[in-house]
């Protein structure tokens, strides 16, 4: 397993403040909100149904990318590792769907790069706003 390098962070802006991160990535109005419906509403980021309905949403997917990649051009100076720690925050209303979705993902993507990750669900077990 690969030394952990990233901390992927997800949490609900109507629960608290991001945390501080040198990557926060506000997602409210960037993805489908599966609160909307109401099959969904009390399931979370988990959930495979609210995973798909995020990731189907024009351009997710390039947002996970893009993230990782700037995850990974932080952890290295040119191709050298730097030996530091970066922390992505990753926000959406409640902290329960979109949020968690996008933070696996990246995580996700930052482990098939070959970097070590921790993810943590601030806000995913809070009840639904």
């Amino acid at each position: 397993m690969p030394w952990i390098s990233a901390n992927v962070h997800t949490f609900g802006y109507g629960h608290g403040p991001a945390p501080s991160a040198p990557i926060t990535l506000d997602v409210r109005t960037l993805l489908r909100n599966p609160h909307a419906d109401p099959a969904m509403r009390n399931l979370t980021g988990r959930d495979p149904a609210v995973r798909e309905h995020v990731l189907n949403t024009p351009n997710a997917r390039e947002l996970v990318n893009a993230t990782a990649e700037r995850v990974r051009y932080l952890l290295t100076d040119g191709n050298h590792p730097r030996g530091i720690l970066v922390r992505v925050a990753v926000g959406c209303a409640g902290g329960r769907h979109r949020a968690p979705v996008l933070g696996e993902a990246i995580a996700a993507e930052l482990e098939r790069m070959g970097i070590g990750v921790e993810v943590f669900h601030r806000d995913i077990d809070k009840p639904v706003l």
